[in-house]
């Protein structure tokens, strides 16, 4: 039972870094149409940033504010002065450029603080908590942290003007030019949001995958799995699907490592957990194409 509560807890604080990457997929594809292949590289290289920050003396969260903050102007710099020239471009030239962007971040980030893995501090005591000290105060911090960004992100979508008006330009620009909206920037605004998200994932799991520029890609594909099962189009959603994936992916292997214990068969293990999570999209899309949580869209051509 211990195992099972630790495993449960383990898959919650995955499924936390899951659906903070998968919601800002979700923020940027619900305004643009399109998938940003860069978005772990993005929040990898936001993580260097509070890293550096931290080696400068700042406190933990006080860098960790900062670096949130950078992120956020990045991303709207990135949407304006590399983007903004292609809202009108082919889909395949916006994908090479979100496959450069992915490239620049990667070798960027190598080429500053190379490609050694560095120890990540946790800003949360090293006690466990629960029956048998299960839930590591590392784990329990992460779902926390995670949960009061997606209330303050689900606050700010709902009760704010500027909130409103970005939801507004993402679900009809044209309606939206008509009663005042600056498009262009809600767009711009959408996408530093999205950055920042992305920082405070990176920021939450360096410490347990430990930092390097490759940290995120995985992580990448986890989120990339939540936002289809929970519905590409649905924030809510994506963060559900998020939590559904982190638990779903730890179950597996830990029933796989329970009947191997039994019957001495190798059934499924941490590196097959990935494929478990693929094969769980596959199932999904296949008998919901458009997610648990989605909407079926229909255009008149």
């Amino acid at each position: 039972m211990e195992q099972f509560l630790e495993q449960l807890a383990s898959g919650l604080a995955n499924g936390a870094i899951y659906a903070c990457v998968a919601l800002a997929l979700v923020m940027i594809y619900v305004s643009t149409d399109h998938l940003n292949f860069a978005q772990g590289e993005m929040a990898m290289f936001s993580t260097y940033i509070s890293w550096q920050l931290m080696q400068w003396g700042l406190n933990f969260w006080v860098a960790f504010v900062g670096a949130v903050l950078i992120s956020f102007v990045l991303g709207l710099l990135i949407e304006r002065v590399i983007l903004r020239p292609l809202h009108n471009a082919p889909v395949l030239s916006v994908v090479v450029v979100f496959i450069g962007l992915l490239a620049i971040c990667n070798s960027m980030a190598g080429a500053i603080w190379s490609y050694l893995i560095k120890e990540y501090p946790s800003p949360f005591p090293k006690s466990s908590f629960g029956i048998g000290g299960v839930i590591g105060a590392h784990q329990l911090g992460v779902v926390l942290v995670t949960l009061i960004v997606l209330s303050l992100l689900f606050v700010f979508f709902r009760f704010t003007p500027l909130g409103l008006a970005m939801r507004a330009a993402a679900q009809n620009p044209q309606m939206a030019r008509l009663v005042g909206v600056r498009v262009d920037w809600m767009l711009a605004l959408g996408w530093g949001l999205a950055a920042a998200v992305g920082a405070v994932a990176g920021i939450m799991v360096a410490h347990i995958v430990y930092l390097d520029p490759n940290m995120m890609g995985g992580i990448l594909l986890y989120a990339f799995a939540s936002a289809l099962i929970g519905g590409i189009g649905n924030p809510g959603g994506a963060v559900l699907g998020g939590f559904i994936v982190g638990v779903l992916e730890n179950m597996v292997a830990y029933t796989g490592n329970q009947i191997e214990k039994l019957t001495g068969v190798y059934i499924i293990g941490n590196g097959e957990k990935l494929t478990v999570a693929l094969i769980i999209v596959i199932f999904v899309l296949t008998l919901k194409p458009a997610g648990l949580f989605g909407r079926v869209v229909v255009k008149r051509v």
